[in-house]
């Protein structure tokens, strides 16, 4: 059994759920089916896991994404899923000229070169315009160090790193766009428990190219306030990210609440990783599995309203 030396090393199933995107009760059925992760308890009786256990499950969860099956690896030691994840390069399929781009804003990300890479996002950006920067540059390299992370081959600060570089970048794009406004009005947020916030930026900038007066409000807001906020700007959509560490079996539920208590003329958009996921349509919401998906879906809805 793996054992915290101490308590602080540990962390409660409900930390384990936000950091892997594995819900509770899998975790709970893993441990009684494979036997791992096998947590030790707390003085309240509650499962608490160490933190080499949530970097496996972190590389388990990255390995079922990929589409292994949980029989054949949750059992498996690290050191083999490691040797798993290794094959699994999300820049495989790019080009070669695209794939060395992207390798040197890795290797810009490991050596904390802050400077150089704003310098060389900018540069890439001008270069590229918006859209074919978050289609070619952002998109791919936020995926590759995403499962970087994943995998533990780079640390969560040098993916912070990553992130607000990325997130400077954009907002100075979004910021700069003199695009005159008109429909719809667009509210940007993501529900509690989801805590990165690098695709709503990402699908504000593209938006604001359309002429999209978006309203952002961050990560992590309550349904209530989400309603509040999407009353009080007089909203026409709500839009919501999903990052793949979102435990994508408590979406549906998640956005029948939020329709529940949206007034009908306001539509809901859902997108990122968890969403592409999702083996069946969500009921209430326009599913966006990617950032581009946001244009087309933009482009019909002005159909839809056009006077």
């Amino acid at each position: 059994m793996e054992n915290a030396t101490l308590l602080e090393y540990s962390v409660s199933i409900s930390t384990v759920e936000r950091e892997t995107g594995l819900s509770k009760d899998t975790l709970r059925i893993w441990e009684r089916r494979y036997g791992f992760p096998r947590p030790t308890r707390d003085s309240n009786g509650d499962r608490i896991y160490t933190l080499s256990q949530v970097q496996r499950l972190r590389l388990i969860k990255r390995l079922i994404d990929r589409g292994e099956r949980p029989g054949k690896i949750v059992a498996k030691h690290a050191d083999q899923l490691a040797e798993l994840a290794a094959q699994c390069d999300p820049l495989a399929s790019l080009d070669s000229e695209t794939k060395h781009e992207l390798s040197n804003y890795v290797r810009l990300i490991k050596e904390h070169n802050t400077a150089e890479l704003r310098s060389t996002f900018k540069d890439a950006l001008q270069r590229q315009g918006l859209q074919s920067f978050l289609a070619d540059t952002i998109r791919p390299l936020s995926a590759y160090v995403g499962d970087a992370w994943m995998s533990g081959s780079i640390h969560i600060f040098e993916e912070h790193l990553y992130t607000e570089v990325a997130q400077n970048i954009l907002r100075l794009a979004v910021a700069g766009d003199t695009m005159p406004l008109r429909p719809p009005k667009v509210l940007l947020t993501t529900l509690p428990n989801e805590l990165h916030g690098l695709a709503l930026l990402m699908v504000e900038a593209l938006l604001v190219g359309e002429g999209v007066a978006c309203v952002s409000l961050g990560t992590q807001l309550p349904i209530g306030e989400i309603v509040a906020a999407a009353r009080a700007h007089r909203c026409d959509i709500v839009g919501l990210s999903f990052s793949a560490a979102y435990p994508s079996t408590k979406i549906p539920r998640e956005v029948a609440n939020l329709r529940l208590a949206l007034p009908r003329q306001i539509d809901i958009w859902a997108g990122g990783e968890a969403i592409a996921r999702l083996k069946n349509r969500l009921e209430d919401a326009a599913m966006f599995g990617t950032v581009q998906d946001a244009v087309t879906g933009l482009d019909l809805w002005r159909e839809r309203h056009a006077d």
